[in-house]
């Protein structure tokens, strides 16, 4: 790929849009379901649980999601409005059953009240934060006390070496994670990280390293 279709694939992966959105949107589906199953599974939901999901590309994960247990209300935040339309398409059903709901957001100000979700998670998103701090003060103002957030996301090291993550990428590892929590009102209960073999998105097999981070407020 040359350096305009890096920029393009970019842009794709932080707010897909149009034609090529929906085919990036599947390839996200496919090659980020083990890190989405794994962020969710780390949730713990229990009955009746009220759960958001911050960058919910297509939302083809929500069936996992509202399976956890009996009763979960699932919302979804996105910033692009082909993935807002596409998840409510693909999730029809459950949004008539009035189980799921989705909605656009500017990437920094969530439109909930104060201590409205249980449980929160975000996966491959943090790279494209535009304010960490001002979008984590948010995300800890609709959260119930004692609520839990997740954070899943690629090591460093790994994503440096994707040729497309020069354009409009910010990098975590651990530590620089830790770093951003620590200035936050959040306490960081756990972190793990585990490594999968995946297609990357220019087509190669590589190993990818990818941890998830656990606060609760």
């Amino acid at each position: 790929m040359n350096e305009e279709d890096l920029k393009t694939l970019a842009t794709q992966l932080r707010q897909p849009n149009g034609t090529a959105g929906i085919g990036i949107a599947d390839m996200m589906n496919e090659t980020n379901i083990k890190m989405t199953l794994h962020s969710i599974d780390q949730l713990n939901i229990i009955d009746h649980e009220v759960v958001l999901e911050l960058g919910h590309g297509n939302c083809k994960h929500l069936p996992f999601v509202l399976e956890q247990k009996s009763g979960v209300i699932y919302y979804g935040l996105e910033i692009s409005e082909l993935m807002n339309k596409e998840a409510e398409q693909i999730n029809r059903q459950y949004v008539n059953r009035q189980v799921a709901f989705f909605h656009l957001y500017d990437g920094l100000k969530i439109p909930y009240d104060d201590n409205y979700f249980d449980k929160m998670f975000t996966v491959n998103t943090i790279y494209f934060w535009d304010n960490p701090l001002l979008l984590l003060s948010e995300i800890y103002r609709v959260i119930k006390p004692n609520g839990i957030l997740n954070i899943t996301f690629a090591q460093k090291d790994f994503m440096q070496q994707l040729s497309f993550t020069k354009f409009g990428f910010t990098l975590y590892d651990n530590k620089k994670l830790k770093q951003l929590i620590d200035k936050t009102s959040f306490k960081i209960i756990s972190s793990y990280t585990q490594t999968e073999t995946v297609k990357s998105k220019t087509g190669d097999l590589v190993n990818r390293a990818f941890t998830t981070f656990s606060m609760q407020k």
